[in-house]
């Protein structure tokens, strides 16, 4: 809003200020504004959340960890609620609304918001609704996470339509797209959307765990919005991209607002979450900014990358995924001693602050690597 006011002003010779176009600019602004706004609406929202006595009751089917996380009883959870407010408030200030890939930015978050919101509500009424306390079924949730990823991957493959490296798949290392069926784009916006919004879910089970690592893909997601767009020189056609043998999408670049809401947001989070947390993210925040990652990927087309982006969400899926099959396969035995794997380690020894900080060292170094790629084509 903002900037579509600034534009008027100025195209009405009304204005002389002119930095505001420039994404730069904007984007930095976007962080420090959802930043404010998150710090300014935390303490609000978690009182509110207090009152309803809508507080995280921890379940694991391991004593030692319910041990250990018996303090977080009562922890009011749904503050997840901060992260969106703040993010849809500042890209509604800052962004170009009329982009394209802003708007469907903004319907996948309100869309998983609302699929977290429900199940989150449903987990935390359990004992009024005599129900169990696993919130909406696994393939209820899919469904929604399915849906909404088809609807968001459909629209995104029809403006890829004049934008010929949206229509490749490309691989780190490789300087060349490879041809890409349109229901094949389809099924891999299933799987990335669906796969990195439960990612983030499993790995929110630690104070500033999710928020920290997530921050981090949110910035190289920032950079990789910019590069895909964004002209090296004012005068000639010559392109980030087309410099860095990277896939060149036009209007990509707004998107970088977008991302900077969401790291500055999630830092304002932090401020509440860090250990010991004052709030939980809940399913409200981790299933609408991870289906974010995802989607941040299948813009810039870099599905591939996303894996290295994000290592350590990769390994909490993974962990989880053998620890199922390896119970299953031995009749009973377990590969960790619990997971996600985050909190094996917690369970051998390293206190929560410890395994937290560990793995944001661990997210720096996938972010790193994965800007190291840009250039190794």
């Amino acid at each position: 809003m903002i900037y579509h006011l600034l534009w008027y002003l100025r195209a009405g010779e009304r204005f002389g200020f002119y930095a505001y176009q420039n994404v730069i600019f904007r984007s930095v602004t976007a962080t420090l504004t959802s930043l404010l706004i998150a710090l300014v609406i935390g303490p609000r929202i978690i009182r509110w959340l207090m009152r309803k006595k809508i507080g995280d009751r921890p379940e694991f089917h391991h004593a030692a960890l319910n041990e250990l996380t018996k303090e977080k009883a009562n922890t009011p959870t749904m503050g997840g609620l901060i992260i969106i407010l703040s993010v849809l408030t500042t890209t509604l200030l800052w962004a170009r609304l009329n982009n394209p890939f802003v708007q469907k930015a903004l319907c996948l978050v309100v869309w998983f918001a609302a699929l977290g919101g429900v199940d989150d509500w449903l987990k935390l009424t359990a004992d009024i609704r005599r129900r169990s306390r696993n919130g909406l079924r696994p393939w209820e949730k899919l469904i929604f996470q399915f849906g909404g990823a088809v609807l968001i991957a459909s629209f995104l493959f029809y403006d890829f339509e004049f934008i010929p490296d949206g229509r490749l798949f490309w691989l780190p290392f490789y300087k060349h797209g490879l041809p890409l069926a349109g229901w094949l784009f389809v099924l891999i916006a299933i799987f990335y959307i669906s796969a990195t919004s439960n990612a983030v879910n499993l790995t929110d089970g630690m104070d500033g765990l999710a928020a920290g690592c997530v921050g981090m893909i949110s910035l190289v997601l920032v950079v990789l919005c910019y590069v895909a767009s964004e002209a090296m020189t004012r005068t000639g056609p010559v392109t980030w991209a087309s410099y860095l043998l990277l896939p060149h999408i036009p209007q990509s670049g707004e998107l970088s607002i977008f991302y900077s809401a969401i790291l500055g947001s999630l830092l304002g989070f932090l401020w509440f979450n860090s250990h010991p947390a004052q709030t939980f993210m809940g399913d409200v925040g981790s299933l609408p900014i991870g289906a974010a990652m995802g989607y941040g990927a299948l813009v810039t087309r870099n599905e591939i990358l996303l894996i290295i982006i994000g290592g350590v969400f990769v390994v909490e899926l993974l962990s989880v995924v053998l620890q199922v099959g390896y119970f299953k396969y031995t009749g009973g035995k377990r590969l960790f001693r619990c997971a996600p794997i985050h909190h094996h380690f917690h369970l051998a020894g390293w206190s929560e602050p410890q395994v937290v900080v560990r793995f944001w060292l661990l997210a720096a170094a996938f972010a790193a690597i994965a800007l190291a790629t840009l250039k190794i084509r």
